[in-house]
């Protein structure tokens, strides 16, 4: 297999999870809300929220993309900017009452099809993928 059809298996896998989770989410009376949607989901503090620039970075996102996201959430009532308390130039993104919900269906969700996973691999079939992508996205370079 060469590296580009590892990339394209990375990548489907990656479009049949995310469209369980779309799909699950609907299920959970959430039918706006997209895969991409989640890393502000995955990323932001719960309680205090959390600065667009830290989000962008815990999500391995630009700053734009984020900004992309969050206006696209907040515009769906999930999220709102408040001034940051300790920067009047920042603001800090915060889950609305809606928002807290939908977070804890994603985050229910989440665990149903990785429940669903590990049972149709098997546990150790399971383990040996998830130690496997951990060291793929480890940020290590790889050594030729």
């Amino acid at each position: 297999m060469s590296a580009a059809d590892l990339g394209r298996s990375l990548l489907e896998g990656h479009r049949v999870l995310a469209a369980e989770l779309v799909s699950s989410l609907e299920e959970r009376g959430y039918p706006d809300l997209r895969a991409g949607h989640l890393a502000v989901f995955q990323h932001i503090d719960r309680r205090s929220g959390t600065r667009l620039t830290e989000l962008a970075t815990r999500g391995r996102m630009t700053k734009q993309g984020m900004m992309l996201v969050v206006d696209d959430l907040e515009s769906r009532g999930y999220v709102r900017r408040v001034a940051d308390p300790d920067d009047a130039r920042a603001k800090i993104v915060r889950l609305t009452a809606h928002g807290r919900r939908a977070a804890s269906e994603a985050r229910r969700a989440v665990q149903a099809l990785e429940t669903r996973t590990r049972r149709m691999l098997g546990d150790r079939r399971y383990e040996t993928l998830r130690e496997t992508l951990d060291e793929l996205t480890a940020g290590e370079e790889f050594s030729p």
